[in-house]
């Protein structure tokens, strides 16, 4: 009895719930949530947020986010967000590469170049604001080297020259080397402006100048600036030249045929401009039948083109006289030849082709007759001034030393040449050459 009095008091809470089935007295909660709840009683009390307004009158407040607040949350770290995300694709510090941590150049690269090195600086060369640069100052020049004016005095120079050598690489060699990409849309329309005024020659020679310009050095856009400065301009090429018009109407069919300028460009245009009639002249030109062929040869047989096909054009203009009669049309195209130091071979075959003619009937008229009407002609001509009577001297002299062979096929051929230099004379003092030596 002793020993089990000293022993402690045996109650429910000492026995635990497995001595007490019923749980009478004992707290249904576990040792884990007991220090859970312990823990958040030590946590002291979150401090509340006041809405602050910075100025009267004004909607500004500092409003602080529950979330966002390192004080309240505990577990905020800048490093981990990126402007505007969470985190994610954020540069570290050991990717962030600087210009002049750039590692230096591999001898032994296959690409390594011994000329490249920390003091040069490559840059592109269609750059247009470093492109030049000046050799006697030593340093690059940013835009034209030119004004405008100077260029326009620099490519006037230019296209007089080629007018007399017809070297068209020479004319793009020295629009290159005036490095004034900005004023190339001039070069069109001082190009045109400089051939209204000339013969049909130099009028070809500019068509053909275009041709070659384009696409390099002047562009698609050069192109369509150019034209679009000189359709602008074209009441002041009237006042110089009337016939400025249909002369810049043929230019422009020409570009297009020469694929310098692109059908579109004409559709685009809206007949707001005085340019715009010229438009339209180049539109019908475009429309006609077999427009290609017609427009490569647009200025007429005085553009420059070979001999033979001259002779081609003079044959036709003079068969094309002896069944009309007009003196007056004959001559306007004597003057679209452009051949002034050859008409000695107009002369010469204009009288064979009369002498052929007549040669074949014998009994007709003689006011009728080729001889008299080619007669007529060419003593228009001269007193015209169209043709010299040097040069039809020449000719008649070159129609002497032809007798042989017209013989053979016009067996009547000394005595119409006979009637042929009589007539003549009565209108145009005019010897042949052979007759002036002696």
């Amino acid at each position: 009895m002793a020993d089990y009095a000293k022993r402690p008091e045996i109650t429910v809470s000492t026995m635990g719930k497995v001595h007490n089935p019923s749980g009478e007295g004992v707290r249904a909660t576990s040792a884990q949530a007991q220090a859970k709840f312990l823990k958040q009683q030590a946590r002291p009390a979150p401090v509340e947020h006041e809405t602050k307004v910075k100025e009267e009158g004004s909607s500004k407040r500092n409003i602080t986010r529950k979330k966002t607040d390192p004080r309240e949350t505990g577990n905020f770290d800048s490093r981990n967000k990126k402007q505007g995300g969470h985190g994610k694709g954020k540069w570290k510090d050991d990717e962030i590469y600087y210009d002049d941590e750039v590692d230096p150049l591999d001898e032994k690269d296959p690409l390594y170049d011994e000329q490249q090195g920390p003091g040069i600086i490559l840059s592109s060369v269609e750059d247009p604001e470093s492109r030049n640069y000046h050799e006697t100052e030593q340093k690059a020049v940013y835009g034209p080297m030119l004004t405008q004016s100077e260029f326009k005095l620099q490519v006037e120079e230019c296209l007089k020259e080629y007018f007399d050598s017809c070297d068209t690489d020479e004319v793009i060699r020295s629009i290159e080397e005036l490095q004034c990409r900005e004023f190339h849309a001039d070069v069109i329309k001082r190009a045109v402006s400089l051939s209204l005024d000339k013969h049909p020659r130099e009028r070809e020679l500019v068509s053909r100048l275009l041709t070659c310009l384009h696409p390099a050095p002047l562009t698609d856009k050069d192109m369509e600036a150019g034209f679009n400065i000189l359709l602008d301009s074209l009441d002041d090429l009237t006042t110089d030249v009337p016939d400025a018009p249909s002369m810049v109407a043929n230019f422009v069919a020409r570009a297009v045929v020469d694929e310098v300028l692109p059908p579109a460009y004409l559709s685009e245009q809206n007949n707001k401009r005085p340019g715009d009639v010229v438009v339209e002249k180049a539109i019908t030109l475009l429309s006609r039948e077999h427009c290609t062929a017609r427009l490569e040869r647009v200025w007429g047989p005085g553009d420059g083109r070979p001999v033979s096909e001259l002779k081609v054009e003079m044959d036709q203009m003079l068969q094309e006289y002896l069944m009309s009669r007009e003196l007056d049309e004959c001559a306007r195209c004597v003057k679209e030849l452009d051949a002034a130091h050859y008409m000695h071979e107009l002369v010469k075959r204009g009288v064979k082709i009369a002498m052929e003619v007549d040669g074949k009937d014998s009994n007709t008229l003689h006011d009728k007759s080729s001889i008299d009407a080619m007669a007529a002609l060419f003593a228009f001509l001269v007193k015209n001034a169209i043709v010299s009577g040097h040069q039809v001297s020449k000719g008649i002299s070159r129609v002497h030393k032809a007798m042989d062979d017209l013989k053979l096929d016009v067996p009547a051929a000394p005595s119409l040449l006979k009637d042929f230099e009589a007539m003549l004379r009565e209108e145009v003092p005019v010897e042949p050459e052979e007759e002036k030596k002696d």
